[in-house]
């Protein structure tokens, strides 16, 4: 779960460099992030994710990721950031190319230690909500 919270903190920095690259309205977003996405996925997009993991609309895919794949996508956050500030990119097209450029080296380095690609992992059958609440409760439990 602590993994989840990272990503969500480097997420938030990954808006910050997106937006001074030229990632502005919240579309824009959407888009960048979905190109981190398709990298990663292979092509697929947030859509495609929801549609595979059997989510509703009103679900974060986030939520419905285990350690693995929220590993990998932890690192393409990370990394998406720091090339962004490194390379100090200008252009929403140019952040786009570079968010599914590194998703994909990302995929590719998967590929590369015979791993599972994300697409293929299991979707948790609880969510993080639901785990922290229940985690929450065995706490309460015990003390």
């Amino acid at each position: 779960m602590s993994i989840r919270n990272e990503l969500v903190e480097h997420n938030k920095r990954l808006v910050e460099v997106a937006k001074k690259a030229g990632v502005e309205t919240n579309r824009d977003y959407a888009v960048f992030q979905n190109q981190g996405y398709k990298g990663l996925y292979g092509g697929l997009g947030a859509k495609d994710i929801h549609q595979r993991k059997g989510l509703k609309k009103s679900h974060k895919i986030l939520d419905h990721m285990g350690s693995t794949e929220l590993a990998a996508n932890l690192f393409r956050a990370t990394q998406t950031e720091e090339k962004l500030r490194r390379d100090e990119v200008v252009g929403k097209s140019n952040a786009n190319q570079t968010h599914f450029h590194v998703g994909a080296k990302v995929r590719k380095t998967i590929e590369e230690l015979d791993g599972t690609m994300p697409e293929n992992l299991p979707t948790p059958s609880q969510s993080i909500q639901q785990l922290e609440k229940l985690e929450q409760f065995n706490k309460l439990e015990k003390g």
